[in-house]
């Protein structure tokens, strides 16, 4: 039976309804419809992870930006220069204004055990940079196809973590611009790293303790003997490529300029800012005990660090200010010796050529000099670089030179650090089995029976070191 209201209809009516004549264009507009959305979905679909892809890269640049800005400068310059980033990568026309904004920018810690990051608008260790393309910034990802069907817009956010970190290299091992020449008979325990941004060249039983670097930029590049391998045990378990910019070294001018005038950015914390001393063969410096008491600093019996006497033919530890920066100009030849002797808790800044004899420790004191001869910092034999304490904390003393340093015999270096411009050069029976830094902008020349350790940063607490940056999240 038909339904009662095509009862009521005209033929023509009925007809009307009954003809199937046209039904193909409206299949066809539904399939338009479909082939619409499904071509939307790939061209917008597309489009957006193009945009998201350019805003990553962007907040990922920015992100590091801003660290490495903040090192140097204050928390709103580094925010600056985060947006400074972003709007220079991101055409606005096509990611707005808005796309990242300085509260987007924050500092903080980044904790590698748990993967999270602590905000801390006083640190210089970590940044957190976030942006996004969405409605309420006015800047969303605008649909093409899409719309058609009231799907206007994707709205997008990205985020980028940057954390500041120390190569193990710079910390423990030798680091050097040019090549690293290690010979016979040496052995380099579990953490110890070797680097050379050229190759490294050694030559036959040396012994890689599993758990040591060995690297360089092009592994084809080390220098062996044709038995390398079997007759230097661990060394291809240690191989690693890889490059270095050499961060410390860099501003390692700087840094010595810094201490002529005491300034405190890069005072080890034993040494108080704006206090100077000067240097004089002639003159022992005043004992601490006479200087609190007097509140001047003058002629005296020595500084509490033995070995009494002067007469200009040399300096001992009783020519140097405890807890000061000591000063000396050199004149004439440009060369001062040290005598034997424990120097300690002091700075000492020179342009001399510096001779250490035989017999000197150096224990919680930094010695730089502007010299630029191949041999700034020399010694015939027996310079103990840092306190021989199995690596307890503190004790831990660095040479700096704009030249190199040249060591004939028996250095020993715990807690040690050696930064040097020039060559850095030691021939036989090195010993650095508490921790040894050596970072050469020229070449690390050792010879042979040296035995080289780590101790996990113990006792190099007040090494300099420079940040180096890498994305965390």
């Amino acid at each position: 039976m038909k339904p009662i209201f095509i009862r009521g209809l005209s033929g023509r009516a009925l007809r009307f309804l009954r003809d199937e004549n046209g039904s193909g264009t409206i299949l066809a507009l539904f399939f338009l419809l479909i082939g619409l959305i499904i071509g939307g979905l790939g061209i917008d679909f597309n489009r957006v992870m193009a945009q998201r892809s350019r805003l990553q890269i962007a907040t990922d640049t920015a992100a590091h930006a801003a660290l490495y800005t903040r090192e140097e400068e204050d928390v709103t310059a580094a925010r600056n220069k985060a947006t400074e980033t972003v709007a220079s990568m991101l055409p606005e026309a096509a990611f707005g204004s808005t796309a990242l904004t300085t509260t987007d920018v924050t500092f903080g810690h980044w904790n590698a055990q748990d993967l999270s990051f602590t905000e801390d608008n006083d640190s210089k260790t970590a940044v957190r940079v976030r942006a996004a393309m969405t409605e309420t910034r006015a800047n969303a990802s605008r649909n093409l196809l899409l719309h058609i069907i009231g799907f206007d817009t994707f709205d997008l956010g990205v985020e980028s973590v940057y954390s500041t970190y120390f190569p193990s290299c710079f910390t423990e091992g030798f680091v050097a611009e040019g090549v690293v020449n290690i010979r016979s008979n040496n052995s380099f325990s579990d953490g110890f790293c070797i680097h050379s941004n050229e190759y490294v060249s050694l030559n036959q039983n040396n012994y890689f303790e599993p758990g040591t670097v060995v690297s360089m930029p092009n592994l084809d590049d080390l220098d062996m003997p044709n038995s390398g391998f079997e007759k230097n045990e661990g060394l291809q378990t240690a191989l690693r490529s890889g490059a270095y910019r050499l961060r410390l070294l860099s501003d390692l001018p700087d840094i010595i300029d810094s201490f002529w005038t005491a300034e405190a950015k890069h005072l080890p914390p034993y040494v108080i800012a704006g206090s100077i001393y000067e240097v004089s063969e002639n003159h022992l410096a005043v004992e601490p005990e006479v200087e609190a008491e007097t509140g001047t600093k003058g002629n005296g019996n020595g500084n509490g660090n033995g070995n009494n006497g002067g007469g200009g033919n040399g300096l001992t530890p009783n020519h140097f200010e405890p807890y000061s920066v000591n000063v000396m100009n050199c004149s004439g030849s440009g060369k001062i010796t040290l005598k034997a002797g424990t120097y300690s808790n002091f700075l000492f800044i020179s342009d001399c050529e510096v001779k250490f004899s035989n017999g000197v420790i150096l224990e919680d004191v930094v010695m730089a000099t502007t010299n630029t001869s191949a041999s700034s910092f020399n010694t015939p034999s027996g310079l103990s670089i840092g306190r021989d304490d199995n690596c307890l904390a503190g004790g831990g003393a660095s040479l700096m030179t704009l030249g190199g340093f040249h060591a004939a015999s028996s250095l020993n270096i715990f807690g040690g650090q050696i930064l040097a411009l020039g060559d850095i050069e030691f021939a036989a029976n090195a010993d650095g089995i508490q921790g040894a830094s050596l970072v050469s902008y020229g070449r690390i020349e050792g010879t042979s029976n040296m035995n080289m350790g780590y101790c996990r940063s113990e006792g190099m607490e007040n090494a300099y070191r420079a940040d180096y940056f890498r994305m965390v999240n």
